[in-house]
């Protein structure tokens, strides 16, 4: 019962923020919130857990989405719909997390980059880079074609 309780108000949260244009400390909280890399799905027709990654994320990433990305990637449907998330964990050569990287479909929020909020968090959470975020946008603007994502869709 706990759990299902735990559900309804993570769905709120998700909502509110959706509402508020998005803000990386609600995103932030949500994930963490969710267990993100407890219960949510790896890119489907992409490698389970660590892969090697490169510029600028990292050379080692393990990427996770919500069931809305995961179901949507698995038929791949472009775009996504709103609520989609995809985390990318970036680790260093060595192995250690560096950052977090977001992208949360938002209804409205910048037609112009896909209605993505973009947001950059160092390992602890705190907030690196977020909203309208110049180098995803433009890094991901090749990829407008599969709703600027650059795994699943190959």
């Amino acid at each position: 019962m706990k759990r299902w309780w735990l559900v309804v108000i993570a769905a709120l949260t998700l909502g509110a923020a959706a509402q508020m244009g998005g803000t990386a400390e609600a995103l932030w909280k949500f994930l963490q919130s969710q267990g993100y890399t407890l219960g949510w799905h790896y890119i489907p027709g992409e490698p389970t857990g660590k892969y090697p990654g490169g510029a600028p994320h990292g050379a080692i990433l393990r990427t996770f989405t919500n069931d809305i990305a995961f179901d949507a990637l698995s038929a791949k449907t472009f775009p996504l719909p709103e609520g989609a998330i995809i985390v990318k964990e970036n680790y260093t050569p060595g192995g250690e997390l560096a950052a977090v990287t977001v992208m949360q479909k938002i209804a409205g929020f910048n037609p112009e980059g896909g209605d993505w909020f973009w947001a950059k968090y160092a390992p602890d959470g705190a907030v690196q880079a977020s909203g309208k975020v110049g180098g995803c946008i433009g890094c991901h603007a090749q990829k407008k074609a599969t709703d600027w994502i650059f795994s699943g869709n190959e």
